[in-house]
C-alpha cells in the first residue's frame, strides 16, 4: 500500500512541472504543532536533512511550533541524523509520575521534566543551532495579552474562552488575547505578518531554552513560560495556539524557493482553536508555493490503533508505558516507508501523483 501523498499549490506545481524538485529549490521547511503526531515524520526529517538537502548549499528557513520547533531546532545540530534518532527515542520513552487519584500528571511536573529533557538534549550544543551557517531557525510562541498576561487559575481559562469566541468570529480578532511571537536565529521572516498580530525577537543563548519550551507548552498540560529574556514581559504558551499548522503567508514574503512541508495530513489548519472550524481547513493563496508531504489516510489505518500517535494515547495506555512505547515505536518504524517513497519520487518525479493542495 502506498504511504506517501503529495499536495502542491499552483506555483509549486508549475515549478515542479518545469524543473522537477531539486534540493536547491527549497527555501523553507515548516514543522507543525501536533505532539506525538510528529513521530511519523522522523524518517522524512532524517532523509531531508541528512541526505537530500546536503546536495545543495542555499540558506533555508526552518519554521516550527511546538514539536515542530523541537524538530527544526534538531535539524540545525551538527550531527542531525543522530540527533533526530535520539529525539525519536526520547520522545517515545517519555514518562511522567501520576499522583494518587489523578489520571494525568500535573502541569508543574510535566513542565519540570520537559525542561530537564531539553537541557539534556541540547546541552553544550546551543551554539550549533544559533550559528548554523545554512539554516535560519524561527520558533513560534503565543504570548498572552491583557487578561492573559500572566498565567492564573481563574483568568487563564477565562482568557482562552474569550480567545475561542473571538477567533470563531474572525481569526485576526484573537490578537486581542494572544499574539504571535517569533524567536529567530537570523534573517528576515520567510512569511508576511499582516495576517495576525506578530512580534519578532532575536533568538540567543539566554532565551533558547525558554523560547523552545514555551513553544511546546500546551495550555493546562504544561505551565506557561513567563518573561523570556529579550522579549516583552508576559506569559508564553505553545506556538500552535496561534499557528497550529503554520498556515503562514510564505507566498507574499518569498521571492524565490519553495516551501517543502513534511506534514501529517493534507489540511494546514491555521490555529489550534480552528480545529473544529472546518471552513478554515482549506488551502489559501498563502500556500501557493508549498508542497506538502503527508501520509495517505488509508495507510494511516494500518498503524497501531488505526491512527497516528497522539496525546490521547497517554490516557489510552495510562501507566502501561511498555504498550505505549511499543505502539509508538511500530508507528515510527512503519513511517520509514514515507521517506523511501519520497526518495524514489525525487529520482523519477511522477507528476500524476501530485494532488491539489
Amino acid at each position: 500500500m502506498p504511504a506517501l501523498r503529495l499536495y502542491a499549490g499552483p506555483k509549486a506545481r508549475a515549478h515542479i512541472e518545469r524543473h522537477g524538485l531539486r534540493a536547491q529549490d527549497v527555501g523553507v521547511v515548516p514543522g507543525a504543532a501536533g505532539g506525538p503526531k510528529g513521530l511519523i515524520l522522523g524518517p522524512l526529517d532524517r532523509f531531508i536533512f541528512g541526505e537530500w538537502l546536503t546536495q545543495s548549499s542555499q540558506p533555508v528557513h526552518l519554521v516550527g511550533a511546538s514539536i515542530g520547533a523541537w524538530r527544526m531546532a534538531t535539524a540545525c545540530l551538527d550531527e542531525a541524523v543522530t540527533a533526530f534518532e535520539r529525539l525519536e527515542r526520547d520522545y517515545i520513552a517519555q514518562d511522567y509520575e501520576l499522583l494518587p487519584g489523578r489520571k494525568t500528571p500535573t502541569a508543574a511536573h510535566v513542565s519540570e521534566r520537559f525542561g530537564q529533557n531539553l537541557e539534556s538534549f541540547y546541552g553544550g550544543r546551543i551554539s550549533q543551532v544559533l550559528a548554523n551557517r545554512r539554516y535560519r531557525l524561527h520558533i513560534l510562541t503565543s504570548r498572552g495579552r491583557h487578561l492573559m498576561r500572566r498565567e492564573h487559575g481563574f483568568t487563564t481559562p477565562l482568557g482562552y474562552l474569550g480567545a475561542f469566541v473571538t477567533n470563531s468570529v474572525h481569526r485576526k480578532a484573537m490578537g486581542a488575547w494572544l499574539e504571535r511571537v517569533v524567536f529567530s536565529s537570523g534573517g528576515e521572516l520567510p512569511f508576511a505578518t499582516s495576517d495576525y498580530r506578530t512580534r519578532r525577537v532575536a533568538l540567543h543563548d539566554d532565551n533558547f531554552y525558554a523560547a523552545l519550551q514555551a513553544s511546546c507548552s500546551i495550555p493546562f498540560v504544561l505551565n506557561a513560560i513567563h518573561d523570556i529574556p529579550g522579549a516583552p514581559r508576559g506569559a508564553y504558551w505553545d506556538g500552535g495556539i496561534t499557528d497550529y499548522h503554520l498556515h503562514l503567508n510564505y507566498n507574499a514574503a518569498m521571492t524565490q524557493g519553495l516551501v517543502v512541508y513534511p506534514h501529517f495530513q493534507k489540511s494546514v489548519v491555521p490555529g489550534w482553536l480552528d480545529k473544529g472550524l472546518k471552513w478554515r481547513h482549506g488551502s489559501t493563496h498563502f500556500l501557493d508555493n508549498t508542497l506538502v508531504l503527508a501520509p495517505d489516510p488509508q495507510w494511516v489505518k494500518s498503524l497501531p490503533n488505526g491512527k497516528l500517535p497522539d496525546r490521547t494515547d497517554f490516557t489510552r495506555y495510562g501507566t502501561d508505558l511498555q504498550s505505549r512505547v511499543k505502539a509508538w515505536t511500530q508507528a515510527a518504524s512503519a513511517s520509514r516507508q514515507l521517506a523511501d517513497e519520497f526518495g524514489q519520487w525525487l529520482a523519477r518525479p511522477d507528476l500524476s501523483r501530485i494532488e491539489t493542495l
